[in-house]
């Protein structure tokens, strides 16, 4: 309704307007708002080129549970581990998720990342998030199945044979040598088309390209990943025995 405020499917109608080019003029007369509300809704988010209706829907609501007027006493977060700002722990963790979002992670994927390394632990059950995160257990099970497929997290089992997802120092160290093998097999791909376009063809030289870029990207990130774990992680645990 025209004046309203935007909803999430209004927010997709105005991303795949500014995907398929339209002038602002347009998209607001084909979701019934006036042109001055895509225009602010536009440039607050990004601009035309980096707009996502998800991210800018989430921004939204942010700004809207700032300005809510404060609960009454009785309605307080519970306290936090180490004297720390239950709100700004919150606002942390929104912007870290936010930013696993530009990313290219899932919302829910990023929410359960986020909760895990913000955790003391480094570790929580699929129970312990659904509590935190205050979602069913379905999602948080696809999140983590995600997750786990990704190299992002790994599972365990505690002392009383519960399972566990945990993040470490190692799991990221993973990540990085699982993106790097990804860009292999695009390299080995893209030189699979060399041989089936010509070798002496543009398309063919184009390819050829990618896959020496793409080598070299690759190559950097395993040994850039290894020396990073052998300098920083190895030399943190020589530390904490006393032994550096």
């Amino acid at each position: 309704m025209p004046g309203g405020r935007l909803t999430q499917q209004d927010r997709q109608q105005i991303a795949l307007g500014l995907a398929d080019g339209l002038p602002y003029a347009e998209i607001a007369r084909r979701i019934d708002r006036p042109t001055s509300t895509i225009t602010r809704e536009v440039m607050r988010n990004g601009g035309p080129a980096t707009y996502r209706a998800d991210l800018a829907h989430r921004a939204t609501e942010r700004r809207t549970q700032r300005r809510k007027p404060a609960a009454p006493r009785g309605n307080h977060a519970p306290p936090q581990a180490h004297g720390r700002d239950a709100e700004a722990v919150r606002e942390y963790e929104e912007a870290f998720t936010t930013l696993l979002m530009q990313s290219g992670l899932p919302k829910m994927m990023a929410r359960v990342l986020t909760c895990l390394y913000t955790t003391d632990a480094g570790s929580l059950t699929a129970s312990e998030l659904v509590q935190h995160l205050q979602v069913s257990p379905a999602s948080i099970s696809k999140a983590v199945a995600f997750l786990e497929s990704q190299g992002l997290i790994r599972r365990e089992r505690d002392e009383g044979r519960r399972e566990r997802y945990a993040v470490d120092n190692d799991v990221w160290y993973q990540s990085m040598v699982a993106g790097a093998r990804s860009h292999a097999r695009l390299a080995e791909t893209a030189r699979q088309g060399v041989s089936v376009l010509g070798p002496d063809t543009p398309a063919a030289a184009r390819l050829e390209g990618i896959a020496r870029f793409v080598d070299f990207v690759g190559e950097s990130i395993t040994r850039a990943a290894e020396q990073a774990r052998e300098v920083l992680y190895t030399g943190a645990e020589a530390d904490s025995d006393g032994t550096a």
